[in-house]
């Protein structure tokens, strides 16, 4: 397959041929902010079958939960949520305590791995496909990101961007055009959102994902997620 192909294609095309090849085994990875719940809005409108997954890491935002429980009522669709592993959480916070995650780069890491990279290795288990909402636009991490591309990460999965080459501009033009509802975060100048205690309210000028693990140097912002290519 050429994914290069993918490249020429508008968000809701690349959406819609992920749909119809793979059906419910290709899933929309989900923390409900903007852009994921524009994905979520395109995939209801395809009237196609789709599979949205979530991972509760544990230390969300109540205001994540809200946004969650709006998207399952007014969508009619089940979200899988994915917890991390119990005795790991408890091992970690009985070694190191609650907040290790801020005293290097090396905890921090230890801990995404433990509350939201694992549990994405087994929602992906499950899957053929799976997509996302990130962008080139959000960070220096994410720039070359194709919108298809077979996933070495994750072998023999598909990953799919279909909002690669969105602008900010054109993802809330899309959120007040449909009337998408959004986590009300996001009204108080959180533009990215992640758990409760690495992330905060970004200020005026700032880069959209400043408020994210905003101790660390931009390059280090990724939580094993989403790795360039």
């Amino acid at each position: 397959m050429d994914w290069q192909e993918f490249e020429n294609k508008s968000a809701a095309a690349v959406l819609d041929w992920a749909l119809d090849r793979y059906g419910e085994r290709a899933g929309i990875a989900s923390s409900f902010g903007l852009e994921d719940m524009v994905l979520i809005d395109l995939a209801h409108r395809t009237g196609k079958p789709f599979t949205v997954f979530t991972l509760d890491t544990g230390r969300l935002h109540e205001e994540t939960y809200e946004i969650m429980e709006k998207t399952r009522n007014k969508y009619g669709i089940p979200i899988r949520a994915y917890f991390p592993n119990a005795e790991a959480v408890q091992q970690l916070e009985r070694e190191k305590g609650l907040f290790s995650f801020r005293e290097s780069l090396e905890n921090r890491k230890e801990c995404c791995g433990i509350r939201k990279v694992e549990p994405l290795g087994r929602a992906l288990a499950e899957l053929e496909a799976w997509i996302t909402g990130v962008r080139r636009e959000q960070s220096v991490t994410r720039t070359d990101i194709a919108k298809a591309h077979e996933d070495s990460d994750h072998p023999p999965l598909v990953k799919f961007n279909p909002l690669a080459d969105w602008t900010e501009a054109q993802v809330n033009q899309y959120i007040a055009e449909h009337k998408v509802p959004v986590n009300a975060l996001h009204a108080r100048n959180y533009p990215s959102i992640g758990c409760a205690p690495c992330t905060r309210p970004i200020e005026p000028g700032e880069d959209i994902r400043a408020g994210r693990w905003w101790w660390e140097n931009p390059e280090h912002k990724e939580c094993g997620l989403h790795r360039p290519r």
